[in-house]
This record gives C-alpha cells, sequence and structure tokens, in this order.
C-alpha cells in the first residue's frame, strides 16, 4: 500500500476531490496519509481532518528562504514515508532536492492543456484570463510529474474543456475543475498506485 502526502495552500477543493474519490473505492493500492499546508488557515486541513487523515503545518512565512523551506519539507515527506506526494492546490515553489528526491513520484494538476498556459506566473485565475484573451476555444488540465522545470514535467493525464461565449475567468475555471481536475487528478493518482505509469524519455506511458 503506498502512502499518498498530498501538499495544499487553500480551500482544498482538489484534496476533496482525492478524499471523494479514495472513498468511492477508486484509488487502490494507496492511501493518503498525510496533508501537509504551507499555511495554517488552509481549509484543506478541516477536510483533511473530516475524514481522518493526519494533518501538518509547515508554514512558509516560518521560514527564511526556499531553501531551508524546501529542507523542511522534503524532511516531513521523509518521515511520513511518502510514496508519491500531490501537489493539491500548493503555491510554494520548492526548490531542486525535492523534485530530485521524489524523481517521477511529485505529481500536480495545472488548470490548463500544457504546454500552453503553463510556466511561471500562470496560475488561478491568471491562467483562464490569458486563456479568455487568446481567443482559444479549448482549455482544460493537465496533471504532470514536478521537475525543476515550472509545469515543465512528463504530462500524465489531460482533459479537454471548451471554452464558452460570455465565460469570465471564474466561470471558465469552475468548469475546469468540476469537468477535468477533478477528475483526471484521482485518476492519475489512482494509476500510479497501481504500477500503471512509466516514464520513458520523459514521456509517460499508461498501460491499462
Amino acid at each position: 500500500m503506498k502512502n499518498i502526502v498530498v501538499l495544499v495552500s487553500g480551500g482544498g477543493t482538489n484534496l476533496q476531490a482525492l478524499l471523494d474519490a479514495q472513498e468511492r473505492g477508486e484509488i487502490t493500492g494507496g492511501k493518503i496519509t498525510c496533508v501537509i499546508s504551507s499555511k495554517p488557515d488552509a481549509y484543506a486541513l478541516e477536510r483533511a481532518k473530516n475524514h481522518g487523515v493526519k494533518g501538518i503545518v509547515i508554514a512558509r512565512k516560518e521560514y527564511a528562504d526556499v531553501g531551508s523551506y524546501s529542507q523542511a519539507i522534503l524532511d516531513a515527506l521523509t518521515a511520513e514515508q511518502a510514496d508519491l506526494v500531490v501537489y493539491a492546490g500548493f503555491m510554494t515553489i520548492l526548490d531542486e532536492r525535492v523534485c530530485r528526491a521524489f524523481e517521477n513520484k511529485m505529481m500536480n494538476v495545472h488548470p490548463a492543456l500544457i504546454p500552453s498556459f503553463c510556466g511561471k506566473g500562470f496560475y488561478g485565475l491568471h491562467v483562464h484570463e490569458a486563456v479568455l484573451k487568446s481567443g482559444v476555444k479549448l482549455s482544460g488540465a493537465t496533471v504532470h510529474f514536478v521537475t525543476e522545470v515550472c509545469d515543465g514535467g512528463p504530462i500524465i493525464l489531460q482533459q479537454a474543456v471548451p471554452v464558452e461565449n460570455g465565460d469570465t475567468p471564474e466561470t471558465l475555471q469552475k468548469r475546469i475543475m468540476e469537468q477535468a481536475e477533478w477528475k483526471i487528478l484521482p485518476r492519475a493518482v489512482a494509476l500510479f498506485c497501481q504500477d500503471k505509469i512509466t516514464v520513458r524519455d520523459g514521456i509517460v506511458q499508461i498501460t491499462d
């Protein structure tokens, strides 16, 4: 049974999708054993508590720099014996030591179809604002492994979502969460826990 540790910073809607999928029996071979938050007041901690999952606060503001904070996170992940680390609205950048320690064992969900609308500065509503400004007709979400390159790791799953007339960043964000993020993130976690994901030359191959 693989230990899944989820990193959060805010409301935890993606964490909720993972917890719900786990309780429906959709994630076999693994279990969410711990949630680590970069903020003490993150509602995601309450979600974890409601599902009987251990919550830890490692507050970013208590560390002088990225290096010391990254080490604290790495120490916690090691202590929790994490087999898979999932970014679920984790808004803090960690240094390369963490993703190297968990190469192809740390995944993130991004609210766009990578390689479009990704990289530094593309987070939250900024992504959807850029999508609407560009005039593209499809957006969506991507689950990828985390590497030293922001949003640049191997792509695991993607789901397209239509951009509709009259969309605002908020309505597009909501549709992408409901139709893409909350579906493909639990599926990617399940595939990992069932040892169905391999990475060759930076390309993910899935056996089903």
